[in-house]
């Protein structure tokens, strides 16, 4: 019996012809560019790095879906913006969908269900969750391969994930003004690669908190790179004296917003008076000045060099003050307070912009789960995805106007193809829209995928 999607329907008619239409195509997929993406996986190999770290406590004799096969396409899903687990109700008789995940497009079986995938969310203990996490950080190591850098500087920023249930660890915050939870993540802003990503609290986490998740993300990747010069930077939350202590006695670098107080602000008021009086006589919009000075709280114990850039303007004035330990940076022998604040501090707001792709455009905020670790599982799950996307920007020539696109570009221009897929004997024909904008890109990639080593 036909369904009532094969029933004929009218459209506007145009240049007098009538126009019908009919949901018979055949095996088209809207998602070809999904193939990118298992090409992609291959290479970098970060879904084969996970699904070793869960643990299946599934009979084997019994398993149709392997722990593979179900990372495959929940990643591959959430790249292609499907975000929810029940988008696996239709996704799973995709035959591009199948096709990446190594079944066959009609011989093969469906791939899992909702529920099997909630399953998987949920099987991940606190060890395993552990495990899973400094996956990430082996998998950033690894994206490096042979050339270990010999500096790196680690963006650490929280961003807040709004929830609408009874979530655990879901906190109300009062500058929010709802029940969040504040994970923290750590990219690589100069690569624009993910090291690591943790849910937390919806609060600001306290000195010994983020001295605890600094200490063992610098453990793991002192595993791979035991020379690497390891610099952390980030905003005021993190200028707490237990990070500062620890990072001093294990020689690892910081730079951190500091929040203004009395005694600081006193120490830098007669250069701020020489700003005030250079704009007044300029009659200028807005000056700016950079000093330093020595400065020790009383949590401290000790002083520590403290970088204040002073901005003079009608309305008054505005210091924004840093906190770091760097004293003789590569390549500058002799930095100065203006190249600390202006080129290597604010340098952070990049962060903002790679949380955001994290975020927005791979919704990893779809964190509503009860359990903790189940989030967590998720948060993993779309940083693998952040991988892949990125991966395939990657490998876009730097002088192609998408070679900087964000991720929603991407998806629309090489993930959204539209394909018809046929099977046969022998072999599987992928036969992609003629009318794809980025054609011609779509298939340099894949050869050069197909190409370089694995």
């Amino acid at each position: 019996m036909d369904q009532d999607t094969d029933l004929p329907f009218d459209l506007p008619s145009v240049s007098r012809k009538k126009i019908t239409a009919a949901f018979d195509g055949g095996r088209i997929s809207s998602d070809g560019g999904v193939m990118l993406l298992s090409a992609v996986e291959r290479r970098i190999g970060i879904i084969d790095r996970l699904w070793r770290l869960i643990p299946d406590r599934r009979n084997p004799f019994l398993v149709t879906h392997s722990l593979a096969s179900i990372l495959k396409i929940r990643i591959f899903a959430i790249a292609c913006g499907y975000e929810d687990g029940n988008d696996l109700a239709f996704l799973r008789t995709d035959p591009a969908f199948k096709l990446a995940c190594g079944r066959l497009p009609e011989g093969g079986k469906d791939l899992c269900s909702q529920p099997t995938l909630s399953r998987l969310e949920n099987a991940p203990d606190l060890r395993s969750s552990i495990k899973l996490t400094y996956g990430l950080i082996d998998q950033y190591c690894a994206s490096f391969g042979s050339a270990v850098p010999a500096a790196v500087t680690l963006d650490i920023d929280d961003t807040v994930d709004v929830v609408h249930g009874r979530q655990q660890l879901s906190l109300f915050n009062a500058h929010e003004g709802e029940y969040v939870f504040k994970p923290i993540h750590v990219y690589d802003v100069s690569t624009g690669r993910p090291v690591v990503v943790i849910l937390r609290p919806g609060k600001t986490p306290s000195g010994k908190e983020v001295r605890g998740w600094v200490r063992r993300m610098v453990r793991q990747i002192r595993k791979h790179w035991p020379t690497t010069h390891i610099t952390l930077r980030g905003d005021s939350h993190y200028a707490r004296p237990e990070v500062m202590a620890w990072a001093e006695r294990k020689g690892v670098d910081y730079i951190f917003g500091l929040a203004g107080s009395k005694p600081l602000h006193a120490k830098v008021e007669a250069f701020a008076d020489h700003i005030r009086v250079v704009r007044a006589e300029q009659d200028a919009a807005a000056v700016r000045g950079y000093t330093e000075v020595r400065h020790g709280a009383k949590s401290w114990g000790c002083e520590r060099r403290v970088i204040a850039r002073i901005e003079a303007t009608p309305m008054g004035l505005d210091n924004r003050f840093v906190v770091t330990s760097l004293t003789d940076p590569d390549p500058d022998p002799d930095p100065d307070p203006e190249t600390l604040y202006a080129k290597l501090y604010c340098a952070r707001g990049n962060a903002e912009n790679l949380i955001k792709l994290h975020k927005t455009q791979l919704k990893s905020d779809r964190t509503s789960c009860r359990c903790p670790l189940a989030n967590q599982m998720r948060l993993i799950l779309h940083t693998a995805a952040y991988w892949l996307m990125l991966a395939v920007r990657d490998q876009i020539p730097k002088a192609h106007k998408m070679a900087t696109a964000e991720f929603n570009t991407i998806r629309l221009r090489l993930l959204k193809i539209g394909a018809r897929i046929k099977e046969t004997a022998h072999r599987v024909r992928i036969a992609f829209a003629a009318a794809c904008p980025e054609a011609s890109l779509f298939r340099d990639i894949m050869a050069s995928l197909k190409a370089a080593p694995a």
